[in-house]
């Protein structure tokens, strides 16, 4: 039986949910497992969790579970995962969005990484500063004035991964959610410093501010997403549409992308991994974010996330 993971506001608490047919159950007391009370304690026993899950939202659609729930527009959702150990970001790695970054900076357009022997390669967003759920309004840092939005793919690793094969990556992830890579364009470079510099950029100021990473609106096991490579994906501004796209445009599939971190460090449940955004982000388009925005984004058979920008 098909079921979302989420995380809710329970009086003062933040506490794992499971979404059936537009209800929120406590996952803990849905199962019996107190080991169940948040997300990570989920991840922790995944995949036998996804099991004891599944069965519980199998009774709950049959009539045979008296767990009270609380319909889904009166919880307050939080982000999914509270809070992720790390977070892997995938940087250039959509075709259409290489080129539109080339164009913007006057470069030729870049050969297939995999023609030149290169691998996916990565970056880190902070955990609990940048994690913000569905809702919250995110404030633009005031160093910035061209923030940029980014809708991306997230995997969430459910089982410990070192060393994994390619083929073998995707029984590593528990499940899917939508992230917003919000990036600060103008803050990546340092000024005064030169361009042939290792010490030129700045990641921490582009990628780290509070609120960079808004996340949710829940997670949808693996086992519900036939294929990750096959998924629609579009963000609004204000309603007016800057990315469509497709997972299939991605350069290092999300399987590839596990492998080869699983090469330089260990996956731990409840770890991300942002796979990448399409074309379509503000900097292509001389755009950026303002007070008042509102940025919608949407993936195939995931779900919408929504936040709004404030100064």
């Amino acid at each position: 039986m098909s079921y979302k993971l989420l995380t809710y506001l329970s009086g003062r608490d933040p506490r794992a949910g499971v979404l059936i047919d537009d209800m929120v159950y406590d996952a803990a007391k849905l199962t019996g497992e107190s080991a169940y009370g948040t997300v990570l304690g989920v991840l922790e026993d995944w995949p036998r969790a996804n099991r004891v899950l599944a069965h519980a939202a199998k009774r709950v659609t049959a009539g045979k579970s008296r767990v009270k729930g609380v319909p889904r527009r009166r919880a307050r959702l939080l982000a999914p995962v509270l809070y992720p150990g790390a977070i892997f970001c995938a940087g250039a790695n959509y075709s259409d969005h290489m080129q539109e970054m080339a164009r913007v900076s006057g470069l030729p357009p870049e050969k297939d990484p995999h023609e030149v022997g290169l691998k996916s390669w990565h970056f880190i967003k902070t955990s609990r500063g940048s994690v913000v759920g569905p809702g919250v309004k995110v404030r633009l840092p005031a160093y910035s004035q061209k923030v940029d939005w980014e809708v991306e793919l997230a995997a969430v690793i459910g089982r410990r991964a070192t060393n994994v094969p390619v083929d073998r990556a995707l029984q590593y992830v528990a499940g899917y959610t939508i992230a917003n890579d919000l990036s600060a364009r103008d803050a990546m470079r340092r000024p005064h410093v030169s361009d042939a510099s290792p010490f030129k950029l700045d990641w921490v100021a582009q990628k780290c501010f509070d609120g960079a990473c808004p996340l949710g609106p829940w997670m949808v096991p693996a086992s519900d997403i036939r294929d990750p490579q096959k998924l629609a994906m579009k963000l609004w501004v204000n309603d007016e549409l800057m990315q469509d796209s497709n997972t299939s445009r991605m350069i290092f599939t999300t399987a590839e992308q596990i492998a080869h971190i699983s090469q330089r460090v260990t996956l731990h449940p409840g770890d991300l991994v942002l796979t990448g955004t399409p074309a379509g982000v503000g900097m292509g388009r001389g755009r950026f974010l303002k007070a008042g925005d509102v940025v919608k984004l949407w993936i195939e058979n995931i779900g919408e996330l929504s936040n709004t920008m404030t100064a």
